[in-house]
Order: structure tokens, then sequence, then C-alpha cells
């Protein structure tokens, strides 16, 4: 999740303007330490690590897992950063609050979005620690812990966020899991019992009102397409589980080159379907949500019909 957010004013001033504080303020908002740790080396590591919670990297890992892995752990992790992208970027609008310095920043993807609490924090705690609670293996929690921490030190490394985002981003990423354990327990039995088309009305009677209730004036702003990516991963695997049986090919050569395929469409599409509704003067706020939900579909739906179809993927047993 890119902590990058389109179509929003930029903040009114960074944290140059900060008042002076104590020693606990100073550890949680000076950034100056980062300084002498910065070469061409450590640099490119700490933009390996950051690349990790920018949206190429879920356009890749998303469809990755849910073609290769599991279908379940592929739609769960979906949605794991669809509550990741929400809330962090709510709670961004809501505290204002700038980031470092602009002198200290080496990453200008993040455009002019706030600084608390951290997105990449937040969505590295939840993602990989998700992950690492699927395999249940020693080696993936150290993995999981390995790389949160490494993309939370990849942010102050950079220089665009200081300490206080990076222990709000984690703690809200830790809440992120108990909140979605909570979700897909027994208690929701009957709210996954219901049709799909129940559940995907109730998914925008929350998004519409959360969307025109938005803290900010100018709205939410990109992170509407948030809401598309949920609609569409989630009925399109809600269509597969009913009418489709996508199972992944025996042959893991097969099965890797048709999971290529469907990311490089995937990427194709966001330039392409994003053009197209331009052209046909749609919003861009309302593009952006439609885009996202007709990538959605073509991942979890329409590419594993077509896989089956062409001999790339194999069908569910009854």
């Amino acid at each position: 999740m890119s902590d990058n957010s389109t179509g929003r004013k930029p903040p009114p001033d960074r944290a140059a303007d900060r008042p002076p504080g104590g020693r606990l303020d100073s550890i949680l908002h000076d950034l100056s330490w980062v300084l002498p740790l910065r070469s061409e080396a450590a640099t490119a590591i700490a933009n390996g690590f950051t690349y990790l919670g920018y949206a190429p990297f879920f356009m890749i890992a998303l469809p990755a897992i849910y073609w290769l892995w599991d279908k379940r752990v592929g739609l769960h992790l979906a949605l794991i950063v669809v509550i990741t992208a929400v809330s962090n970027s709510l709670l961004k609008d809501i505290f204002l609050d700038p980031r470092p310095p602009a002198e200290f920043a080496v990453d200008p993807r993040v455009g002019n979005s706030y600084g608390l609490p951290s997105g990449h924090a937040q969505v590295a705690v939840a993602m990989w620690f998700w992950i690492a609670f699927e395999l249940r293996r020693n080696w993936a929690w150290a993995a999981a812990a390995f790389i949160a921490a490494g993309v939370c030190f990849s942010r102050l490394y950079l220089g665009v966020h200081d300490l206080e985002d990076i222990l709000a981003g984690a703690v809200l990423g830790f809440a992120t899991l108990a909140v979605f354990g909570w979700l897909i327990s027994p208690r929701f039995a009957s709210w996954r019992a219901l049709p799909a088309p129940v559940q995907i009305a109730v998914q925008l009677a929350i998004q519409v009102p959360l969307y025109l209730l938005w803290p900010k004036p100018d709205g939410p702003g990109g992170i509407v397409a948030v809401g598309g990516m949920l609609i569409g991963w989630w009925g399109g695997a809600q269509l597969d589980r009913r009418y489709i049986g996508f199972r992944r090919h025996p042959n893991r050569l097969v099965a890797l080159a048709a999971t290529a395929i469907v990311v490089a469409i995937a990427f194709l599409a966001l330039t392409r379907i994003g053009a197209g509704l331009t052209l046909l003067g749609v919003p861009a706020l309302a593009g952006a949500w439609l885009q996202s939900l007709a990538i959605g579909l073509f991942v979890t739906a329409l590419a594993p019909w077509i896989a089956q179809r062409i001999g790339l993927a194999g069908r569910a047993g009854p």
C-alpha cells in the first residue's frame, strides 16, 4: 500500500515547523541520525524493502498468491490490504500530521500525503505476519519479523517517516490482524452464508457513506480505488466458488506462466482501462473505482475461466 495519495491538496507545512520538545520528542521525531548511515548500497537495499509497501508490489504478489499458492489465502490477503489502506488513509486525514522535513526525504513517491500512521509499517506487519500465521512454521514467523522490520526501517532511512509514524503503523498492523481474525471467526458465519449480491450490496452501503463523510473537504482521493478492488476480488471469488472452480495447473511451470500472463494483463489494464474511462467522460475517482473493480474481477474470475478453457488451469473437484 503506497503512502502516496492522489488527488489531494498538499499538507500546509512539514515537520520543520514542529515546536521543539524534550528528549522523548527528539527520539520520536528527529531523523538526523539517518544521514551518516546513507550510502549508495544502503539506499538500494532500503528502496528494495520499501517497494514491498507500494501498489505495484501488491499487483504482483496478490495474484501470484491467489494463482500459485492458495485462493483462500490470496483472498484473505487482499482483504487485509483493503482494511489497511482504508483505515490508514482515514487516520492520516484525521491526524493531519506532517511528514519529517523535506530535506531528509529521498523517496519522492510519497507525494503530498501525511505521515501518521505509516502505511508501509501497517501493511508490512499485517500482511507478512498473516502469511506466517497461514504457514505456521518457525522460519515463517522469523521471516515475517525480518521483512516487517526491514520495511519499517526503510521508511526511517529514506526520511519519509519518523519513529512515531512507524510505531503507530506497526501497532495498527497488529490491530488489523486482530480485527481481520475476528471478521473471519465463526461469529460471522451467518454473514458468509448470505448470497453474494447481498454481501456486495452491504459493502457498497458502507463505502458510499464513508467516502461522502470523509474528514477532509476534498474527499478521500485515490483511496476510493481500494473499494473497487474489494468488490472485484470478493465478487470474483464468489463467482469462482460457485461457477468456475479454478485450480492451478498441476505443472508448476505452466502455472507460473499463467500467473505471469495474468499479472502482465493486470498491469496493462491499469493504464488502458483508466484511459478508456477518461475518454468516456467518467470522473477520475469513479474511473479509479471501476478500474480496480475490473482488475479484481479479472484476476479472480475472468482469467481463471479463460485459463481453464485454454488448458492453463484445472478445475476443482465437486
